[in-house]
């Protein structure tokens, strides 16, 4: 006996099922790669923030204007022969200037403002011991205040890594949402074709021969409807803007690198996922009927 006969009596070639399923594997699939995606992003955001802070710290000298350039000197020569410090560099006045300007405006008169001088340090290996060059800063130079981020580096990190969670998370619920999907559209098409069922019964065929013919025509459906879905989602996301452009929240969502190859597992999940509640529905409509 031909499977293909047997889909397409079980399972109807059309009709609200059809597009039910394979509209919702589709628009599933879209929200599954933007969710990937904001999930790698941010695991990969996480890290470059861990790292670019973590071997970085900023002096604040803050004195008087006679007293300033003597004590930036002084933090200077006590960074230089500090162990674990590999560069200190005074920030000009013009990237104080652009620091300020989103805050401040472009038209900020810093001449005219009492602005602490800043330094740049980056620190080698492990670092220094940030305790005892606090101490030494505060005795050879009082308006020497070290900062070595954490403050800034541990609440981004923090962000970043629950960011990662509520993708993950989102993931699950759409997974979950496509489930119930299937679920259901299974559901209604055994159940409208229960007098099918039977002749089917009568001629010889067993319930899993007659399960895995409607599921398989089920799963088909939401393969293509995931795969249209994501490749959809694989185009958005490729006109998003560059990481060189001038949004830079928006160019920070999307994959790198081999990364692009995840979004293609997708459709593979969905047809698993299909077959798996479409099957677990079809055993148990099949043992109501009689």
């Amino acid at each position: 006996m031909s499977t293909k006969p047997i889909a397409d009596l079980v399972v109807p070639k059309a009709g609200q099922n059809v597009w039910l399923v394979m509209l919702s594997a589709a628009a599933m699939a879209f929200l599954a790669v933007f969710a990937l995606a904001l999930s790698m992003s941010s695991a990969r955001l996480a890290e470059t923030w861990s790292q670019a802070l973590s071997q970085t710290a900023t002096v604040r000298v803050a004195a008087q204007p006679d007293e300033i350039e003597a004590q930036t000197v002084q933090v200077l020569e006590v960074l230089r022969t500090t162990p674990g410090i590999a560069a200190a560099t005074v920030m000009e006045q013009s990237d104080q200037a652009a620091l300020l300007e989103p805050w401040l405006g472009p038209d900020l008169p810093l001449d005219m403002l009492p602005l602490p001088r800043l330094i740049e340090v980056t620190e080698s290996g492990a670092g220094p011991d940030r305790q005892g060059l606090r101490l030494r800063l505060a005795a050879e130079a009082p308006g020497a205040v070290y900062d070595d981020h954490t403050r800034w580096r541990r609440p981004l990190v923090q962000a970043a890594s629950r960011l990662q969670s509520f993708a993950l998370l989102s993931l699950v619920l759409i997974g979950g949402v496509m489930s119930a999907i299937v679920t259901r559209a299974a559901s209604v098409a055994l159940s409208a074709n229960r007098q099918v069922i039977r002749v089917l019964r009568l001629v010889g065929a067993r319930d899993r021969f007659i399960a895995r013919a409607f599921v398989r025509r089920i799963s088909r459906r939401a393969l293509a409807g995931a795969a249209a879905g994501t490749a959809l989602g694989m185009a958005a996301l490729m006109a998003l803007p560059d990481p060189a452009s001038a949004v830079p929240v928006l160019a920070g969502l999307g994959f790198q690198g081999l990364g692009w190859l995840w979004p293609l597992s997708i459709p593979v999940l969905t047809f698993l996922l299909a077959w798996a509640s479409s099957m677990a529905t079809a055993f148990h409509i099949l043992r109501g009927v009689t």
